[in-house]
């Protein structure tokens, strides 16, 4: 018996690990480069399992898939799968958790260190002709800094284990990590009110659920100190965008360093294409050259185990 996996849409270079792999378990996989609900439902209606990475598989694909036996997102969110649906038909959906650790950790602190240190402002008063040996703006030392993460989990910890070394002062927020987390961790545990009225940096590192969709909005922007910085490079819809925008073209906050948004591409019209304290990333976080092919080969991975009746070792909606 031999197995068909479709590969729903992916942006490789090519797909010669995914391939190899799932020829090993009996299978072949298909690729087709969907971006519809429609086109995922056309392609993939009698598979064994999907390779999603960026088609949407809502309901109504799921509900129609016929003998799924996984869906695997190529990445490590999953909002563009209804989990719920999947589980409901017992389709595990899994994703890849443990690659780009250090690409998003290296990366969330770049864009941290940048906004701290105000290079983008500096550099350009630098081009503009004007020599300055102090900045424009309040720049306190990074020991003086609490910096903290909304999320403790595995790019969380990375991330402040980067932020421990510049001498910062440590906290998190978290509902699902126990006391001992933070302790062992030595960081300060906060409650969400908490980090946003006392942090310096907030890092995003959560999952886009409907209960942290615009988790940063006009409240919380307003409750924030008019020094500290946002830093997302977690999910885009993290952040209401517009209201980021105008609480930085006001003034009420200091920066923002983001990688991700609710819209991508960033809309040419969008305002934070006008704010200079902005310092804007194009979903890059995630990539180095060694982990493009640690991810392909994670994912198709997961998918042999499946196809084998094998433990899945990333299920996310059990």
């Amino acid at each position: 018996m031999s197995f068909n996996v479709v590969y729903t849409d992916h942006g490789f270079s090519d797909v010669e690990t995914e391939q190899a792999l799932i020829a090993s378990a009996d299978g072949n996989l298909t690729v087709a480069q969907c971006k519809t609900p429609v086109e995922v439902l056309e392609a993939a209606r009698d598979a064994d399992a999907l390779l999603v990475q960026w088609a949407p598989v809502p309901a109504e694909v799921i509900n129609e898939l016929q003998q799924c036996k996984v869906i695997v997102r190529i990445g490590i969110g999953t909002d563009n799968v209804d989990l719920n649906a999947a589980r409901d038909r017992g389709i595990p959906v899994c994703n890849v958790p443990d690659y780009c650790i250090d690409e998003v950790a290296d990366h969330s602190m770049a864009l941290t260190l940048a906004l701290a240190r105000h290079l983008s402002a500096i550099d350009q008063r630098v081009r503009s002709g004007t020599w300055k040996i102090v900045p424009d703006a309040p720049m306190p030392s990074f020991a003086s800094m609490t910096f903290a993460t909304v999320g403790f989990g595995r790019i969380a910890r990375a991330v402040l284990d980067r932020a421990r070394g510049f001498r910062f002062k440590l906290a998190a927020f978290d509902p699902f990590q126990d006391d001992d987390a933070f302790a062992k961790a030595g960081v300060t545990r906060l409650t969400l009110g908490d980090l946003f009225t006392s942090a310096d940096i907030i890092s995003l590192h959560s999952p886009l659920t409907p209960e942290t969709h615009h988790l940063i909005n006009t409240e919380r922007l307003q409750q924030m100190k008019n020094t500290a910085i946002v830093v997302n490079t977690a999910r885009g819809g993290l952040i209401d965008t517009n209201a980021l925008a105008e609480a930085l073209q006001a003034g009420d906050i200091a920066g923002a360093g983001l990688d991700v948004f609710e819209t991508e591409p960033l809309p040419d019209d969008h305002p934070l294409r006008n704010c200079p304290n902005a310092l804007l990333t194009s979903h890059i976080a995630w990539y180095s050259d060694q982990s493009v092919p640690t991810l392909q080969r994670k994912a198709a991975e997961e998918v042999v185990r499946a196809l084998r009746g094998e433990p899945l070792l990333h299920r996310v909606n059990p």
